[in-house]
This record gives structure tokens, C-alpha cells and sequence, in this order.
């Protein structure tokens, strides 16, 4: 499980450095806003495009797409009847809490993972392409219709143009079935910036974490807490039952899908909630005890069922 500690080695190393920063009075208390503006409209939206420029979109139709989507639907489900039925908290805070309990890492431990844990890319790059095509167009959307602005036909119809992770995503997409072959002027600036992506949203994050306790006395200690349990157990279990049980595949397609569900919840939401005002505690503290508890979460499935 070297590709596990590894991966949450690095998240560590890139927040403690925002952490220390902040505290060391380097980085002022607007610093986090500054760089989750910067992830939010440049760096996300280039890594997301150079994901999806180059992704065998041969992937959405694989085992391994399946489950994901699956699994993933199914957390979200439940955190949104949980929160519409026990926590009622508002709409935007609801889409974060859902979000948090179903997209995943799979950029900066999903990679690393992939590579030295499974030996399979398909099963991360289902999702690499899963999450940005059809579940953040939803999320963003949400976010923007809570976002106290008057709304329109007009507005609603051309919300995903005004957004830029939208608007990536779906020029990767293009490019992938156009089979365009960029030239060097657009791909090495795509390339530097997207290369910015991860540190910049790890830092941010570790610049939120100054003055704060993750679950505060007087927080929404119960959302958090059956988000970041949905994301680290219900949603590998579900993957387990449907690739196992139900679909019968072939043991090393079984573990590599419930890896990959287990994966800690992404970074990318923290991005969002800040972005738009809304969940940021929540996002924030699911981020954080989903990235701990994948450690024994992953070792545990790789002792059940990492095939011979």
C-alpha cells in the first residue's frame, strides 16, 4: 500500500506548508480566498482540460464506470435524504454535504493509488472522467441557483457557459472525440497551469485550517460526521456489493472499483463551498477526516480482498 501513504504523505506535506505559512504570519487571513479564486477559475479548469484532452473516453462504457457511478449516486442519495429528512440544513450546504459524500480524490491520491496499488488506470480514470462530466455541471449549477441572484430562463440556460470548470470540461471532452492534436503554444501554458492546480488548492486549505478545530464545538458536527462516514465506508461497500455479489466480476476488477470508492473525498469541493459561501466548514472537515481514515480504510480492503 505504498501508493496510499504516499499520496496522503504528499496532501500532508503541500497543507502543513499553508498551515505554517499562515501561522507564521506569511499568508494574511485573505490568502485562502485569494488562492481558491485562482483554483477555481485557472489552475481547476486547466487540469480539468488536460484530463479530459487526453482520456480514452472508451472508459464510460467499462465495468469500471459502472460501479463508480453507482456507488457514487448511491452516498450521494443518502446524505441528501439524511440532510432533506434529519438535518434539514439549506440548499447549498445540502449540495456541499452531498458532494462531500461522493466525489473523490483522484487526482493526488487516486493517481498514486492507481499506479502502485491496483496497476490498473481504468478504474481512476473512469472517474477522472465521470466527476467532471456529470456531476459537477450539477453541483456548480446548484451552488449558482442559491446564490441570492435573481434567476432567469436566460441565467439558467447559460449558467455553464459563465462557468470556467464547465466550460474545461467540456473543451477536453471535445478534443478527446475530435482526436485534436493541440499545438505547443496551447498545450505547454494548459500544462503549467494545471500543474498548479493541486498545490494551490492543498495550501488554501491549509491556510483555512488556522484557528480552526475540525467539528468546532456548536458546528454541524452530525452533517459532517454521516458525510465523511458515508464517503469512507458506505460508498466502498456499496461498490463491493455491486462489483462482487451482484455483477460477479473477476476479483482484481472488484478490489480495483472498491479502491477507487474508497478513495478520500477531493479537495475540489473545498473549492466549490468557498467559492460560492457555502458548506465551507462542512467540506472543509470531511476533506480532512476522509483523508485520514482512507489509510486503514484502503488497508483494510487490501487485506480482505486484494486477489492472489
Amino acid at each position: 500500500m505504498i501508493g496510499v501513504l504516499e499520496g496522503v504523505a504528499v496532501i500532508g506535506v503541500i497543507v502543513l506548508t499553508g498551515y505554517l505559512c499562515a501561522r507564521l504570519g506569511v499568508f494574511s487571513a485573505d490568502t485562502a480566498n485569494a488562492l481558491n479564486r485562482v483554483a477555481f477559475y485557472i489552475a481547476t479548469p486547466a487540469i480539468l482540460f488536460r484530463i479530459l484532452s487526453h482520456a480514452d473516453l472508451r472508459v464510460l462504457f467499462s465495468d469500471y464506470m459502472l460501479v463508480a457511478a453507482v456507488s457514487a449516486l448511491a452516498a450521494g442519495a443518502l446524505y441528501l435524504s439524511l440532510s432533506l429528512l434529519l438535518f434539514r440544513r439549506p440548499a447549498g450546504e445540502t449540495a456541499i454535504g452531498t458532494a462531500s459524500a461522493m466525489f473523490l480524490n483522484s487526482n493526488n491520491i487516486g493517481v498514486p493509488v492507481a499506479a502502485f496499488v491496483i496497476d490498473d488506470p481504468q478504474a481512476i480514470a473512469a472517474v477522472l472522467v465521470l466527476q467532471p462530466i456529470a456531476f459537477t455541471p450539477v453541483l456548480l449549477a446548484v451552488l449558482d441557483g442559491t446564490s441570492g441572484r435573481p434567476l432567469s430562463l436566460g441565467r439558467v440556460l447559460t449558467q455553464p457557459l459563465r462557468n470556467p470548470v464547465i466550460v474545461a470540461a467540456a473543451a477536453g471532452v471535445a478534443v478527446a472525440l475530435l482526436g485534436v492534436e493541440l499545438p505547443e503554444v496551447v498545450e505547454v501554458p494548459v500544462d503549467l497551469l494545471a500543474d498548479a492546480a493541486i498545490p494551490v488548492v492543498l495550501i488554501a486549505f491549509g491556510v483555512s485550517l488556522v484557528g480552526r478545530r475540525v467539528l468546532e464545538p456548536g458546528g454541524d458536527r452530525l452533517p459532517i460526521l454521516a458525510a465523511a462516514a458515508i464517503k469512507a465506508v458506505v460508498m466502498p461497500a456499496v461498490a463491493w456489493v455491486l462489483a462482487g455479489p451482484v455483477l460477479n466480476l473477476a476479483p482484481a476488477v472488484v478490489f480495483a472499483t472498491v479502491v477507487v470508492a474508497a478513495l478520500p473525498t477531493g479537495q475540489v469541493i473545498y473549492t466549490y463551498a468557498s467559492r460560492f459561501g457555502r458548506g465551507v466548514v462542512l467540506a472543509r472537515d470531511v476533506v480532512l477526516l476522509t483523508t485520514i481514515a482512507a489509510v486503514p480504510v484502503l488497508l483494510l480492503i487490501a487485506a480482505l480482498l486484494h486477489p492472489a
